[in-house]
């Protein structure tokens, strides 16, 4: 039986976490992609924190299309990671692609200057 959407996500998911996790020096950086919103957080996986977060609601991001406000969520917790003293990080697709809004926002976040 063929797995609908949801369920193939949750398998990559778990077999990427199997590999990456987050520490004080080396964070990951989560991303979640809803139909209208993107959302990303730096995770400390070993003391179980999160250090900074950015979505596409809030306030100082403007964006007009999906598109733009990736590319505005990569770059925000590209300077909120630099100011919290985070240079390198492990990204986590979290189960998607790594393509369109995934890709746009990795690519805004390491012209901002985190390395992955």
């Amino acid at each position: 039986m063929a797995l609908s959407k949801l369920e193939r996500r949750t398998r990559i998911k778990h077999r990427i976490r199997k590999i990456i996790s987050g520490t004080a020096a080396r964070p990951r950086l989560s991303v979640y992609r809803s139909n209208k919103e993107i959302y990303v957080q730096l995770v400390d996986d070993v003391n179980g924190v999160t250090i900074a977060s950015v979505s596409s609601r809030d306030k100082n991001i403007k964006a007009t299309s999906k598109v733009e406000a990736a590319t505005a969520v990569g770059k925000s917790i590209a300077e909120k990671a630099t100011k919290a003293g985070v240079e390198t990080v492990a990204f986590d697709r979290n189960g998607y692609l790594y393509h369109g809004r995934v890709k746009v926002l990795a690519d805004a976040a390491r012209e901002a200057g985190l390395k992955f």
